[in-house]
């Protein structure tokens, strides 16, 4: 059986901007390079940056740490590209190209450090939701990040508690949480009240403060003044503690520079110049970061002349706005990690080792395993796997526009080759019809009597079903139907399954293969499962389509037939056999039958993890499945459905799609020999295109 999927990856969070992230991606990256090759790095939605520069956070992280990783690989959407999609309702679009690119890195590296957004700018507003299903549709569990800056003990607290549950709510495990930037003397006493409302096993820390990691470098303040750099450009990482503006005598003046404090003052004034550049080597003065000079006023040439000969200058920069708006601009700085202030790098390496619980989020981070997959995850991986190992469908209904716009889809992936059945001059009208844009050259077109294998087609049915009193000419009336050529291709091997029924009957789709492509040999009966993709998880919903009402030995060969059919797709199957009643208290002949049923899965597999009879509400609702069956391995956390008899399960299923929204894949055929499937008449392309990735999926031999 296969094992829940063990973690690759942790996704930062937080919920608001200016809350500190870089210092947990940095500590993160450092204590987890530590213990694993290779670690990667993904920022799903990056600020808008100017065309030929690239994301600071990005640029920050894959150069300090030397990450064999492109720019354009690390990231998948700008903000301006989200809110864009977001208002033409592509939000599908936009998750599946996220989970595309992470996907690319999580193969190349042994672990992925995913950085949430940074709500800045347009769209802050929904920014926490989409990190939420982010998380959740990449299938990691989070750390969540806030700020202790300007709110109350209960305001931080309230914060993380509200982050925590609407993580913990739509299914995304949270780790730890870090509150960043308490006060000092608060540190300790945010982590008891936050231990008090958290759950036991979530790693609580609290980051104090740091007022280096909060001041703007010279380089920033170059930046947000566009200022020229005059002198020191060597010293441009220093980091400006404070400042103070120098408008009094030099006397008075001095009395006010503080350890790493910026100097600013006109141009003009040569005293506070030289008077600040003689404090900084000066040891009974504390040291300088740098001088601003405002109002677009240069030193004189002598004065320039003395400075040129001093050894070691502070960055002097030269900036056009008046003294007072100078001051007031470089206050409203937001400094930022960057790649080249290594120092501020190492100051926050050194805050995360030293105040994060590195040893209990490491053992969180590697005994985590994977619970349950999404639907779009669930479909990433479908067609990863039919793409490592191409098979070919035959399509009989080549005639059917949906047919041929799903094989136009699954072409353009290259993820299965395929035959359509028809003639070829009508499939050609009906895509010059419809628009459809397929190029028949790409795909193999036989319209059956005029097929060279017809003949002996028809006389292999003619051995197969001679028992049966069909004779050749009765071989060769059914071989001109679509749906027995297709078949007899799979039979034969010319096609690795065939997936039918957007024209045709199930019955029609399914007789010819019950006739001469068979059961397994450890089957006695062919059964169905829906793969239903709700928003949050994918369950597995059988028997919908065929068995009108199964015996309890039928049941438990459905049971274990869909227990199996889940483990080949990744899913790790939690079994609940349905009925009106939970446990041991109804009694009735229905009930009774489904008890039967589970008892003997039980017998034949004692490894599947099973329980019957259980009403839906028990199966999926923690609360109710604890509370009625309070012993259960698969109460409240079910993910395979076994439904008593075909009149339950097919309106069941039809009841959760259309209330629900959800994608239902299917009818899956399973217990035959080779795969066939079968289609709703009233399908769309989608249904089209997934069940024939699964049908590829199923030919692979799951």
């Amino acid at each position: 059986m296969n094992k829940k999927a063990t973690n690759k990856a942790i996704y930062i969070t937080t919920t608001e901007p200016n809350s500190g992230k870089s210092i947990i991606s940095l500590g993160l990256m450092q204590l987890l390079l530590g213990k694993a090759a290779k670690v990667g790095y993904f920022r799903p939605i990056i600020d808008d940056f100017v065309e030929g520069k690239i994301d600071n956070h990005i640029n920050t992280v894959t150069t300090y740490f030397n990450l064999d990783l492109k720019f354009e690989d690390a990231y998948a959407f700008t903000r301006s590209e989200v809110i864009k999609m977001k208002n033409d309702d592509k939000d599908d679009k936009i998750i599946s190209i996220i989970i595309d690119k992470y996907k690319a890195i999580e193969e190349r590296f042994d672990f992925v450090l995913v950085e949430g957004s940074s709500f800045v700018g347009e769209g802050a507003i929904i920014e926490f939701d989409i990190n939420i299903l982010i998380a959740k549709n990449l299938g990691v569990p989070a750390i969540i990040l806030a700020s202790g800056v300007g709110k109350t003990m209960n305001d931080l607290v309230g914060n993380i508690h509200m982050a925590f549950d609407s993580f913990r709510d739509k299914g995304v495990e949270v780790l730890a949480v870090i509150a960043n930037k308490v006060e000092p003397y608060n540190q300790a006493f945010t982590i008891s009240e936050l231990e008090k409302e958290l759950p036991v096993g979530v790693v609580v820390n609290a980051i104090p403060l740091n007022p280096i990691l909060a001041n703007p470098s010279i380089k920033e303040i170059v930046d947000a003044l566009d200022a020229e750099v005059l002198f020191g450009e060597a010293h441009i990482n220093n980091q400006a503690g404070n400042f103070s503006v120098g408008a009094m005598q030099l006397h008075n003046y001095l009395t006010h520079i503080k350890e790493n404090g910026l100097v600013i003052t006109p141009g003009d004034r040569a005293d506070i110049i030289l008077g600040a550049l003689q404090a900084n080597i000066s040891e009974n003065y504390p040291s300088i970061s740098g001088i601003v000079l405002t109002g677009g006023l240069k030193p004189e040439e002598s004065i320039i002349k003395l400075i040129e000969g001093l050894s070691d200058v502070v960055p002097i920069l030269s900036a056009k706005g008046g003294t007072f708006a100078v001051a007031n601009q470089i206050g409203t700085i937001k400094s930022q990690i960057y790649a080249e202030n290594t120092e501020k790098i190492r100051t926050s390496i050194k805050e995360f080792e030293d105040h994060v619980k590195v040893d209990e989020l490491l053992e969180r981070l590697i005994t985590f395993q994977t619970n349950g997959i999404t639907p779009r995850m669930f479909q990433y991986n479908l067609l990863k796997r039919a793409r490592t190992n191409k098979k070919h469908i035959v399509l009989p209904e080549g005639i059917d526009e949906r047919i041929l716009m799903a094989t136009k889809q699954l072409i353009e992936l290259g993820a299965v080759d395929i035959t359509l059945l028809g003639n070829r001059k009508e499939i050609e009208e009906k895509i010059i019809t419809h628009d459809i844009g397929l190029d028949l050259n790409l795909v193999n077109v036989i319209n059956p009597i005029e097929s060279d294998k017809f003949e002996a087609y028809a006389e292999t049915l003619y051995e197969l079903r001679k028992h049966k009193n069909v004779n050749l000419a009765m071989a060769k009336d059914l071989m001109e139907d679509v749906s027995y050529f297709g078949t007899m291709m799979v039979h034969n091997g010319d096609a690795d399954g065939m997936v039918s029924g957007a024209i045709h009957t199930t019955q029609h789709t399914i007789r010819p293969a019950l006739q001469f492509i068979k059961t397994k040999p450890e089957t006695s009966i062919v059964s169905s499962v829906f793969f239903m993709c709700l928003e949050d998880r994918v369950s597995v919903y059988g028997d919908c389509a065929i068995n009108p009402n199964p015996t309890a030995e039928e049941l438990a060969e459905i049971a274990i037939s869909s227990a199996t059919t889940s483990i080949g797709f990744g899913i790790e199957p939690k079994i609940a056999m349905l009925s009106y009643s939970s446990g041991a208290s109804g009694v009735g002949e229905d009930v009774e039958k489904v008890r039967k049923a589970t008892e003997i899965v039980k017998r034949m597999r004692p490894d599947l993890k099973i329980e019957g009879p259980i009403q839906y509400d028990a199966a999926v609702d923690i609360n109710v499945g604890k509370s009625k069956l309070p012993n259960s391995e698969v109460a409240g956390q079910a993910n395979v459905f076994i439904f008593p008899d075909l009149n339950t399960g097919n309106n069941t299923y039809k009841a959760v799609q259309r209330e629900t929204k959800a994608l239902a894949i299917g009818p899956i055929i399973q217990g035959l020999n080779k795969p066939v499937n079968d289609l709703s008449r009233g399908c769309t392309t989608d249904d089209i295109f997934n069940t024939v990735i699964v049908t590829v999926i199923q030919a692979q031999g799951i």
